[in-house]
């Protein structure tokens, strides 16, 4: 997938994939395509369906790991099911887990692919920009004002819906003069694009 080799852990993983029967693996596919569309998982069921297998806790987890990634890298690279199937295959994964896998990637191949895009460069939007400068006296007997501090927050909504997220800065004044010179020249570029 994406003309990359496999990752080894991938390789790895695919034996242990083999230990469950075919049915299993359908409905093991089932839990995590559930996952990576935002349904969430049912541990208790994918504990049920690994049980058999003696899966220990490691297994499970690496399970679902490998079950995501080949499901979200074939989904990424708009991989259809027969050159998903035969990938597999080579790769050591018996075939009907390989059908039963690319039956249920079938299935939410289209639902995938538009969760993925909608959740790709994901930015929070900025909500608000408030700032403030600190003088702090030095200890000396003198008593003299050091350099100035500048206090920045900004308020973003977060990637979840309803969600804010608060970042505070501080920065002494050099630091903030590149920091705005910076900020400038982003935005002249950002204005020769439109």
């Amino acid at each position: 997938m994406g003309n990359l080799d496999c990752p080894d852990w991938v390789l790895a993983e695919i034996s242990t994939l083999a230990k469950i029967s075919s049915v299993k693996m359908k409905l093991l596919c089932a839990q995590v395509l559930k996952d990576l569309i935002g349904e969430g998982i049912d541990y208790d069921k994918v504990a049920k369906l690994t049980a058999d297998a003696k899966f220990e806790s490691g297994d499970v987890k690496a399970s679902i790991a490998v079950l995501s990634f080949i499901f979200s890298s074939a989904a990424k690279h708009d991989v259809d099911s027969e050159s998903l199937s035969s990938e597999l295959q080579q790769l050591g994964l018996p075939k009907e887990h390989t059908t039963a896998l690319c039956k249920s990637y079938e299935d939410k191949h289209s639902v995938l692919q538009d969760k993925l895009r909608e959740e790709s460069l994901r930015l929070g939007r900025l909500e608000a920009v408030s700032w403030r400068v600190d003088y702090t006296l030095s200890s000396s007997e003198l008593r003299e004002v050091n350099e100035p501090l500048i206090q920045l927050k900004v308020q973003s909504r977060g990637a979840m819906p309803g969600s804010t997220e608060t970042t505070v800065v501080s920065v002494s004044a050099d630091k903030f003069r590149v920091l705005l010179a910076e900020l400038k020249q982003a935005q002249a570029m950002m204005n020769t694009l439109q």
